[in-house]
């Protein structure tokens, strides 16, 4: 175990360390809901009507066209940026700490230069690692921008918003069946507390997300 940490924060595996420690302390302020799970993510879907001025247009929408199919390619738009990074992180920081042991590198330099076939590698296993995923992740993303049904309906808070940041709530549909809802404050001066009645009043196309307000059944 010791001779572990020593090789995780030795010089070439610094890079791969600081990563991982970046998700795994992301994923504790999850956890302790100070952040949502999609409070970092990316789109492949806007940019579309980039290119009708002129030829310095149409290679823009060209450029991005492409890097949007690489960015789709790896899954990313598809579920949560963090997700993903998530299965990156792992297996470049296992990857960096093989290679460079086996390699008998201890310097700086050489780890940075290996971190690139590393990378390619690990966005790769994240590829194959995340695709059982996507097909999750695209029904939550179709229950929430397909319908009305929890609109008007009474949820229950239980990822409290606060201010800037998106919650978490649940509503239970006409089939009995809980709904999990991304939520923010119709109000910014509201303050929700977990376990909170809510009323789901509209939905913010831009943010993907529905705006609550109390409730209160008496």
């Amino acid at each position: 175990m010791t001779e572990l940490l020593h090789a995780a924060v030795s010089p070439p595996n610094l890079a791969p360390t600081a990563l991982l420690v970046f998700v795994l302390l992301y994923w504790l302020t999850v956890i302790l809901g100070l952040l949502d799970f999609k409070t970092l993510d990316v789109s492949t879907e806007h940019h579309a009507d980039l290119g009708h001025h002129a030829h310095a247009g149409a290679d823009a929408a060209t450029g991005v066209a492409w890097l949007n199919h690489a960015l789709a390619f790896f899954n990313l738009g598809r579920l949560p940026l963090m997700v993903f990074v998530s299965f990156v992180a792992l297996p470049l920081w296992v990857g960096s700490i093989l290679l460079n042991y086996y390699l008998g590198n201890t310097t700086l330099l050489l780890g940075l230069l290996l971190l690139l076939p590393l990378l390619i590698g690990s966005l790769l296993v994240a590829k194959i690692l995340t695709t059982p995923f996507v097909r999750l992740f695209a029904a939550l993303e179709k229950n929430q921008d397909s319908g009305a049904q929890p609109l008007g309906k009474v949820c229950t808070v239980l990822l409290p918003p606060t201010g800037a940041q998106l919650g978490q709530a649940s509503v239970r549909l006409l089939n009995g069946a809980p709904l999990m809802l991304t939520v923010r404050a119709a109000s910014t001066a509201a303050q929700f507390r977990k376990g909170d009645s809510a009323l789901v009043i509209d939905y913010d196309a831009a943010r993907r997300c529905y705006l609550i307000e109390f409730y209160d059944a008496s």
